[in-house]
Formats: structure tokens, C-alpha cells, sequence
């Protein structure tokens, strides 16, 4: 598993992820927001409130919205993802 370690919100629904091997990338997460629990997640202000979850070592919101860290590791890795 591939835990992250940093989250930053950019513009939009970008997030540059940090993770514990060193790898740094941006996904955009905005064609992900969709169902019951990530919704709400639509409203850049509740977006932003995003935090890095150490036990799980994924990223997570106040609702309990999270995603899976190696989904977001191959698409934060990609090298068009970090430009």
C-alpha cells in the first residue's frame, strides 16, 4: 500500500499528494465526486476541508468520504499528472 503522508487542496478539486516513498502528485479528483457520500464534496468550501488519515494512510473528509490510496498513488504518478 502506498500511504500518503501530505495533502494540499490547489484549484478546483486538485490535490498534491505527498507519499511515503518520496513521490509527489497531483490528481484531480473532480470526476470522482459523485454518489451519496462524496456529494457533498462538491462544495469547494467542504473540498478544502480534506485531511490526511495516518492510520489509514489515505486521505479523508468530515463525512467519512475517503479513496483508496494506491488508486490515487498510479494516478498521482503518472508523469502528466504533476504538471
Amino acid at each position: 500500500m502506498h500511504s500518503i503522508t501530505e495533502a494540499e487542496v490547489l484549484d478546483g478539486y486538485r490535490i498534491r499528494l505527498r507519499f511515503e516513498d518520496g513521490t509527489v502528485g497531483i490528481v484531480d479528483l473532480e470526476d470522482r465526486l459523485w454518489g451519496p457520500k462524496f456529494e457533498s464534496l462538491r462544495d469547494p468550501a467542504v473540498f478544502r476541508r480534506v485531511r490526511v488519515e495516518p492510520q489509514a494512510g489515505t486521505i479523508t473528509w468530515p463525512n467519512g468520504a475517503d479513496l483508496a490510496p494506491d488508486m490515487l498513488y498510479r494516478e498521482g504518478s503518472r508523469p502528466t499528472a504533476a504538471t
